[in-house]
């Protein structure tokens, strides 16, 4: 008897070795704020369902701009080019705007062709064209994974790049002083792949004119990243040097937190809890709290505090982010869940934890 069950203890060891394994992949997942918890407690704090969530931005656009970019929309293009006038040499803003009307312009340009047809050498309209033909070649590729991209997906893809940078050339010389134009060129340094030098000559022309600037760091992190042109080393020592360089309030403290967020292959939620990933967090509150309440970035950063302070059980920080981001989703981490219905669900089951959470600390003070 006493052999027999040594041989089925011996023979249950492999099984108990994969179950542990199997409980250590799916740990990190488990023991993250979520799960089942109760949506009518973060409905009582005035908090929105999932299906109340903006899927589109990460926060509210900028007063006024929604009537701006609806007007747009109908063919008004001097609503467009009295937005870019009007943001004049606010970096980061302008930014954003020629994003928001070149996604617009790559789906229908009949207003933008009527502006350059009225002002031939207006860099507002040359700057709007140069990003909407960047987001046409994305839409020329489609959104789906390389093994299920065809070859003319991908020749359309580059061909339309290689028009961008044309577009991006003429764009800043009708504007010198204006680095939206390289910003807007990170993304085809992404798409063609630069090399580490030519990414550098363009990180140049860029901080040369707006050192801190916001979108430019970001897709900039992106392209240190070991996914695309980079390694985890690279994308860490990039993050973590900008955000010692920036001014406080410059929300530039985000960037070690997506660093992280971005290599993080562990299976537990320990590597978000560390000394230094506190640390970060710290700076990133700091950060927020110094920053233009209107920033039109401000929320990303919020996002991701929400996030991580969950991650470390800060459950009463982690709400008061949640609540200053609450009704919009289209933000790291929630991003990367998939389709905007999974971006949501994803959203409210860590915010509903945490709302739980303050609630139950709460009934036992």
């Amino acid at each position: 008897m006493t052999v027999l069950l040594w041989i089925l203890a011996v023979l249950a060891v492999p099984t108990l070795l994969f179950g542990l394994w199997i409980a250590g992949v799916f740990l990190k997942e488990f023991f993250r704020p979520g799960g089942d918890v109760d949506p009518d407690v973060a409905e009582a704090m005035g908090l929105l369902p999932a299906e109340r969530q903006n899927t589109k931005y990460a926060g509210p656009l900028p007063a006024g701009w929604d009537a701006t970019l609806a007007a747009v929309r109908g063919g008004d293009w001097k609503a467009g080019a009295k937005l870019m006038q009007d943001i004049g040499r606010d970096w980061d803003r302008r930014s954003r705007a020629a994003a928001l009307l070149g996604d617009i312009a790559a789906d229908d340009d009949d207003w933008l062709l009527a502006w350059e047809a009225d002002r031939p050498d207006d860099p507002d309209a040359a700057v709007v064209r140069a990003r909407s033909t960047v987001f046409l070649a994305g839409n020329l590729r489609g959104a789906k994974k390389a093994k299920y991209t065809t070859q003319e997906q991908f020749a359309g893809f580059h061909r339309m790049l290689e028009r961008s940078r044309e577009e991006i050339a003429r764009a800043a010389l009708l504007n010198p002083d204006d680095p939206t134009p390289y910003v807007t060129e990170i993304t085809v340094a992404l798409g063609l792949g630069y090399p580490h030098a030519e990414m550098d000559r363009l990180w140049t022309e860029i901080t040369t004119r707006a050192p801190h600037h916001y979108e430019a760091h970001f897709s900039a992190l992106q392209y240190w990243c070991a996914k695309w042109r980079g390694s985890e080393k690279l994308a860490t020592e990039f993050a973590e040097r900008a955000a010692a360089n920036a001014p406080l309030g410059g929300l530039l403290s985000v960037l070690p937190l997506i660093a992280h967020f971005e290599h993080d292959t562990s299976d537990d939620a320990e590597a978000d809890r560390t000394p230094k990933m506190i640390g970060r967090v710290d700076a990133g509150l700091a950060d927020a709290a110094a920053a233009d309440p209107t920033h039109p970035r401000l929320p990303e950063l919020r996002h991701l505090l929400a996030y991580y302070l969950a991650l470390q059980d800060r459950d009463d920080a982690a709400l008061e982010q949640f609540k200053l981001v609450d009704g919009y989703v289209n933000a790291l981490p929630w991003r990367y869940q998939g389709d905007g219905e999974a971006m949501a669900e994803y959203y409210c089951r860590i915010r509903n934890a945490t709302a739980q959470a303050v609630a139950a600390a709460s009934s036992t003070d």
